[in-house]
């Protein structure tokens, strides 16, 4: 069989690039966002051009420029993980036999070495029904897909090639919906199969999952499994992205700009995966919820849009170096808290403050109530490896001196277990019973270890003796063993003249405001003060102490 002799070329693309951030975590201002990885990571993966001209198959190097070994015109694609592939009747691909019936992509093949270009294998692949492969660096031709060995060695010998089995490590890219396979990719692991849409001058945009994306698309399948699937975008391009899913996309200019510079500080300061997935940050609230373009329902907005251009390039510096904890709430409740008593390191731009703006805006849910059992609680602290028996008591035993909670006391029958920080919060999540405590500003009712607290610290189990001192600097004793405080939940009366007895029902009761950490920005502050006239940078230097911009 002829075979041409062609000079390899390699096509580089660079993605334009924005203003120059002075970012320590992006590469070529450039963003590598898991779509998908770990338990959600893929057999097989679909794209479908919603805005280009078909696909070019390669890689992102390590500059993440994307190096260019092939194309297709075809405009809906699957990546697939290499090996026994089966097809059903809908054209869903499996690694398992489905029911009904079914067409099979074997994967053992004929392969036929010796090719210098993309155009030589592809050539040679059309004229024996065979498809072109970039396998150990090096363009080949494979043909037939068998589900033997011996069918593979059959064939071989009348194409002239060899038998070859698919790797574990390998993709194979089909046209969607078909057992028609268009390209094959497989470095053993060094190398991850990469895609980029076809523009022709344009924007592209492509569809994935229900959402549109742009960039393109990196399928990491190193160890063998299942795929990652990666979006590799540019980094103004990943912060439109995130706008209209952390905030509204029609809230005020002023409020979205400054999510814009949280935003991109957040991504330019982190790379949380990339050893383990090979992706910068995730497209999840884990990290920040990232859709692309959208879904054509829901997605950005000219208002989001430009709240991101008005911004371009600008993050959050603290002592010079680029923050890298820009993190945000939903609403706070009242006050922020310090980053320090909620994750246990002090950190010199978080740190908590009165929100005196937030009330000022409509925030939902900004208040809560949650009922636990003794049983729920019991149950729940068992499963997170809080060995205390049946539960008797629970009561916030330490408040932080901006009124948020700094711990919580669990007592049981098998003994005593005191949270700290964040964990005061999540400690109370259960998936089974569908309950939660959604932010660090919150009081439990029912506890028979309530009491009285003193500046955050000291508890009192009675008023009785208790003096007081007035704003004119008067000393006297309460009367009626009654005063007024200012809790979590605003102003109350609080009394008694012994400890109180709420727990013996065997429930306990907790209410509060906000809705998250409460370290960082409020959105809904944010949102309450652009209504007011502040601007984008007065919001940030609000909410992150002691910061510069730029």
């Amino acid at each position: 069989m002829k075979k041409k002799l062609l000079t390899l070329f390699l096509v580089v693309t660079f993605f334009a690039l924005g203003p120059v951030l002075k970012a320590e975590a992006v590469e070529n201002g450039t963003v590598k966002v898991g779509l998908r990885s770990g338990s959600s990571a893929l057999f097989s993966a679909n794209l479908e051009n919603a805005v280009g001209d078909g696909y070019e198959f390669g890689y992102f190097d390590d500059s993440r420029a994307f190096i260019s070994l092939g194309w297709t015109g075809e405009t809906a694609i699957s990546m697939t993980a290499a090996g026994t592939i089966y097809m059903d009747g809908s054209g869903a691909y499996a690694s398992n036999i489905p029911a009904g019936g079914y067409r099979t992509i074997g994967s053992w093949h004929v392969q036929l070495d010796g090719f210098r270009s993309f155009e030589d294998a592809a050539d040679e692949a059309a004229a024996c029904g065979g498809w072109p492969a970039w396998i150990d660096w090096s363009y080949v031709v494979r043909v037939g897909s068998f589900e033997s060995r011996g069918e593979a060695e059959d064939a071989a010998r009348d194409y002239g090639g060899s038998a070859v089995q698919s790797g574990s490590t390998g993709v194979l890219v089909t046209r969607t919906r078909t057992t028609d396979v268009l390209f094959e990719f497989d470095c053993g692991g060094a190398l991850s199969l990469g895609v980029q849409p076809s523009g022709r001058g344009r924007e592209t945009s492509t569809w994935f999952k229900g959402y549109k994306y742009g960039g393109g698309f990196e399928y990491p399948r190193v160890t063998g499994g299942n795929l990652n699937v990666v979006n590799v975008v540019g980094v103004e391009e990943y912060v439109k992205g995130v706008i209209p899913y952390e905030m509204g996309p029609a809230w005020p200019l002023a409020a979205l700009e400054a999510q814009a510079v949280c935003a991109r500080t957040y991504v330019c300061g982190h790379s949380l995966h990339l050893s383990a997935d090979g992706f910068d940050v995730c497209g999840g609230t884990h990290c920040q919820v990232y859709n692309g373009h959208g879904s054509g329902v829901t997605g950005a907005s000219a208002v989001s849009d430009q709240a991101v251009e008005n911004t371009a390039g600008q993050c959050l510096y603290y002592d010079g170096q680029l923050v890298r904890d820009a993190v945000y709430h939903s609403s706070d409740g009242g006050a922020t808290e310090d980053g320090g008593n909620v994750w246990g390191t002090e950190t010199g731009y978080l740190k908590g403050k009165p929100d005196p703006y937030e009330a000022q805006t409509t925030v939902p849910n900004n208040t809560y109530s949650v009922t636990y059992t003794a049983a729920e609680l019991s149950w729940i602290l068992e499963q997170k490896g809080y060995s205390v028996g049946t539960v008797r008591d629970v009561y916030v035993s330490e408040y932080t001196p901006m009124g948020n909670v700094a711990k919580v006391t669990f007592v049981g029958s098998g003994g005593t277990k005191t949270v700290s920080g964040e964990t005061c919060r999540t400690i109370f999540y259960s998936s089974t019973y569908q309950k939660s405590v959604s932010s660090m500003r919150f009081d439990i009712n029912g506890g028979r270890g309530s009491g009285i607290y003193v500046n955050g610290t000291g508890q009192l189990s009675s008023l009785e003796g208790v003096s007081v001192i007035s704003g004119a600097g008067e000393i006297s004793s309460l009367r009626d063993n009654t005063a007024s405080v200012i809790s979590s939940s605003g102003a109350s009366t609080v009394s008694g003249g012994g400890r109180p007895t709420g727990g013996g029902t065997g429930n306990f009761v907790i209410t509060g405001t906000g809705n998250g950490h409460n370290v960082g920005m409020s959105q809904y502050g944010a949102k309450a003060m652009a209504e007011l006239g502040y601007s984008w940078r007065e919001i940030l230097e609000f909410y992150y102490t002691d910061i510069t911009i730029g």
